[in-house]
């Protein structure tokens, strides 16, 4: 009698751990990586703004304190949207403004921290990171001109589909950190 696998079992078989593990082998995804590589070979090419923008002068990984300003932003605007009424229309638009210019040094020291990675599987990873923030940056920055435009319910709709793939960034960002272990780290601490 064969019986089917249980997730519940055999943990291999989550389908969390099965999505990931698809994507780390998914071979296409080289192609992004030889997209952002040119360009996050420019963005490090200084030692000095490569430590500045890794967070050496801060003991750890700079990019993971960063996305809480954007995600924060765009989150408190979409809350606004839902809750806030006509009146916090143009507060919301100012809080997707400055999420989009948040998100410019989150993208730069997210680019820094993947230049760094050398195994194959997590730099796939962490270029469906990058392509999947970036279509949500898109929706956020469709958000704020629609509301511009005075269309808010578009750029109401716009951000929670801004806000549902930069959830599935942050899964894949988080599997990276949490799961592979991928980040910067001050060197005082390898003596530990």
């Amino acid at each position: 009698m064969t019986t089917e696998p249980n997730p519940a079992r055999d943990p291999a078989q989550h389908p969390a751990v099965q999505a990931m593990r698809a994507v780390e082998g998914f071979a296409p995804l080289d192609q992004l990586d030889h997209l952002l590589s040119p360009v996050a070979d420019r963005l490090v090419a200084d030692p000095r703004v490569r430590s500045m923008l890794q967070g050496r002068w801060l003991g750890h990984a700079l990019h993971p304190l960063l996305t809480d300003m954007p995600l924060g932003l765009w989150t408190s605007a979409t809350v606004l949207d839902l809750i806030g009424g006509r009146g916090s229309r143009p507060a919301a638009q100012r809080l997707i403004g400055l999420g989009l210019a948040a998100a410019v040094p989150t993208a730069a020291t997210g680019l820094t921290e993947w230049s760094a990675i050398r195994s194959r599987p997590e730099r796939r990873t962490g270029a469906l990171h990058a392509a999947v923030n970036s279509a949500a940056l898109v929706c956020y920055a469709a958000s704020w001109r629609a509301r511009r435009r005075h269309h808010h319910a578009a750029g109401a709709l716009l951000a929670l589909a801004g806000g549902g793939t930069a959830a599935i960034g942050g899964y894949l960002g988080a599997h990276l950190t949490e799961v592979r272990k991928v980040s910067t780290y001050h060197p005082g601490f390898n003596a530990e």
